[in-house]
């Protein structure tokens, strides 16, 4: 169920029907020349709907800020201030909470998000909240990852690249533009493997300055809609599991108890 879609007595229907919101992360950023701008938050916004007509969730309308930094220096890019980043991503998840979801996923669509999405799950320690938050990790099982593997003709995989261009020709082959994909794959330059066990802002822009990582080449819709099952299955288990979860919210009651007799 769309978050949009909903009217106003439905909604509250489904609220209570499912207690479950999916809240999707993409960006708007290059993906080579041949993806549109908006690929990640496209493919994760479909990856949520599929799986929450799978397994009943809402989905919130599709949201696409999240850390982009790196990729400021090209047209079209949206990257917000990083404290208002933080400040945002928090008062929407508080107003999924405030309209009465007591269970809230995260799914990630964005690699440059890595970091930012598992630190807003750590942050939900800092105060008490009226609900839970989840972040899906994209678990598949071992015969999944072997399906996966087995789909894919190329072996480098990060940006624009055979499996995210496949998913997109899945998804929405009207904004994906094959005849624009690079005639040479997108390999990592090494520019700062001087710096080795270092790790700086600049690293993604280092490796892959045209942001294209692997071969789109041997994209095909059939394969996308492969992977694309793949994930949704995968979503739709994590998504069954969370509603079956007692043990977490348990353990954040446990855990702000103490720390409330701490300050007492």
């Amino acid at each position: 169920m769309q978050w949009e879609n909903l009217t106003a007595p439905d909604f509250a229907r489904a609220v209570q029907e499912t207690g479950v919101c999916l809240l999707t992360f993409g960006v708007l950023e290059r993906h080579s020349e041949h993806l549109p701008l908006g690929t990640d938050y496209l493919v994760v916004h479909s990856l949520a709907r599929q799986a929450a007509e799978i397994e009943p969730a809402v989905v919130f309308p599709p949201f696409y800020f999240g850390q982009i930094y790196e990729a400021r220096c090209f047209p079209g890019t949206v990257a917000l201030k990083p404290t208002l980043l933080l400040e945002l991503i928090g008062a929407v998840v508080d107003e999924i909470g405030r309209n009465g979801f007591k269970k809230i996923i995260l799914v990630n669509g964005h690699g440059g998000n890595a970091h930012l999405l598992p630190f807003i799950a750590q942050a939900s320690l800092y105060e008490k909240k009226p609900y839970t938050l989840y972040l899906f990790q994209g678990h598949m099982s071992a015969e999944d990852h072997e399906r996966w593997a087995a789909t894919l003709e190329t072996s480098l995989h990060g940006h624009a690249c055979e499996c995210e261009t496949s998913i997109s020709l899945a998804t929405h082959p009207h904004l994906v533009h094959m005849e624009r994909v690079p005639a040479a794959s997108g390999q990592p330059l090494g520019r700062l493997k001087q710096l080795p066990g270092a790790y700086s802002g600049i690293w993604w822009y280092a490796e892959y300055p045209e942001h294209y990582a692997g071969d789109a080449r041997p994209a095909t819709a059939e394969k996308g809609k492969i992977l694309q099952d793949l994930q949704v299955q995968a979503l739709a288990r994590f998504i069954k599991a969370v509603k079956e979860d007692t043990v977490t919210p348990a353990l954040e009651n446990e855990f702000f108890e103490r720390e409330a007799r701490l300050r007492a």
